[in-house]
């Protein structure tokens, strides 16, 4: 049997455990020698030595992406970017990372960042897949200047802003199933200090703020802001990426804007902010000077620099929270952040019944589906009546008489269908694992009981 050539230098290892140079070099050596498992085994132990290192970090994201466990890399690089003075491997790899994942957009701002902080990682062959030349810079066109692959011109006459329409919706936390922590976290925040101003004042709390929830897709966030806004009878404005985004400079900036102003103009208001990441993602990801400035605007507009937030009240969602720049989590703007879970046994139930309302049913035992369906988000679950009853409609045109819907039917389509929570999760965990600074993402590990 051949000798592991590594035996010397695990013996100096194991003499001298807290030897975190000596650690690194081992666990380089055996990650260049393919044995990438092996070093993150000794990677993992020296940052729980010097868990701040950031070339410890640097080199267990190598060793996942070895492995090809890009998530869990993704996550360690992401984590160094949200530092000053990362190292310009990490944007090397976080460029290679993204051009495996598709978003070759930020493999290309990663990788020139990278370059741009250190040449001598500059790698011909992968720049040439990215399809970066000597070419790829800003030019003037005959139409205007040209700016981060936007045209600036000059405006005589901007007009006016397009108003978003303003809801009132009629639902409240009664018609939401479940979440009764993130209800009461809800009237902590928003709808008590609405309610008793005159109390709050004397503290010296004012009424507003903002919170943001993050969860998986189709658990019911967009549906609690319109609930949230319905308890308190106020207006209910819901932002959505087109209404603020425009090809022409500063033009995404001066939506914002208007929308704050539409918001202020109709206090109290609830003013939602859906897939907010794509607004407000971490500046550091950026390649373009113009999503940096839309972030800035935002938020100043959320310090209400220029105007009053008084009565303002701000919510968000994202199902990636981690992409979201960390300005927006301080204190006075998104300084609460919720974790909204699939629904619960008996939330599910609600919302089964809620989906069969006025359908034709025998009598259908809601509980044990609920029991069938767990992780099984809003949406997930109407997919599983829509594909109950297309079963079934195939049987009322065979028969030529309508089919009720049984609880067998449900039992059936629910075996069929996979909770796309799962995926979510999967990304989710790494963070909360590897990127859990402060405890943010803690409601997760407990979700999760890990």
């Amino acid at each position: 049997m051949s000798r592991d050539p590594f035996e010397m230098l695990r013996e100096a290892v194991r003499r001298s455990p807290e030897n975190i140079p000596l650690r690194l070099h081992l666990a380089e050596s055996l990650l260049q020698q393919n044995r990438a498992a092996e070093a993150e085994q000794e990677y993992r132990a020296a940052l729980s030595m010097a868990p701040h290192d950031a070339s410890l970090k640097v080199g267990l994201a190598r060793a996942f992406a070895t492995q090809q466990k890009d998530s869990e890399a993704a996550v360690v690089i992401e984590e160094l970017l949200k530092h000053r003075d990362v190292p310009a491997e990490a944007y090397f790899l976080s460029a290679k990372l993204h051009f495996r994942a598709g978003d070759v957009e930020r493999a290309v701002a990663h990788y020139k960042a990278a370059v741009e902080d250190d040449p001598s990682v500059a790698d011909e062959e992968f720049a040439e897949r990215l399809g970066i030349t000597e070419e790829d810079d800003d030019f003037d066109d005959e139409f205007g200047e040209i700016v981060d692959g936007r045209m600036r011109v000059p405006w005589e006459d901007p007009g006016e802003v397009r108003e978003l329409a303003l809801e009132r919706p009629s639902i409240r936390f009664s018609d939401v199933g479940g979440m009764e922590s993130l209800k009461e976290e809800i009237r902590l925040k928003i709808i008590y200090p609405l309610q008793h101003a005159e109390m709050f004042a004397a503290y010296g709390k004012s009424i507003g703020g903002g919170i943001l929830m993050y969860g998986a897709p189709g658990c019911g966030k967009t549906h609690l802001a319109r609930a949230t806004a319905g308890e308190i009878n106020a207006g209910f404005l819901s932002v959505g990426i087109n209404d603020v985004l425009d090809m022409w400079i500063g033009n995404s900036e001066r939506n914002l804007h208007g929308i704050f102003e539409q918001a202020r103009r109709a206090k109290p208001c609830v003013l939602f902010f859906d897939e907010v990441d794509a607004l407000g993602a971490r500046r550091s990801d950026m390649r373009t000077s113009g999503g940096r400035h839309l972030i800035n605007q935002f938020l100043a507009e959320f310090d209400g620099i220029n105007a009053a937030n008084e009565g303002l009240l701000i919510l968000a969602a994202t199902n990636a929270p981690w992409h979201l720049d960390p300005a927006f989590r301080r204190p006075g703007r998104f300084d609460r952040v919720l974790f909204v879970p699939p629904p619960d046994g008996p939330a599910r139930e609600d919302i089964l019944k809620i989906l069969c309302h006025e359908k034709p049913t025998e009598e259908i035992d809601y509980r044990q589906v609920a029991k069938k369906t767990d992780k099984f988000s809003g949406a997930d679950l109407k997919a599983v009546v829509d594909r109950a009853i297309e079963a079934k409609l195939q049987e009322a045109m065979k028969a030529g008489a309508l089919k009720k819907l049984t609880t067998k039917d449900l039992l059936q389509a629910a075996k069929q269908h996979r909770p796309t929570t799962d995926e979510w999760f999967a990304t989710a965990r790494n963070h909360a694992l590897y990127a859990n600074q402060g405890g943010v993402y803690d409601d997760i590990l407990k979700y999760l009981k890990i």
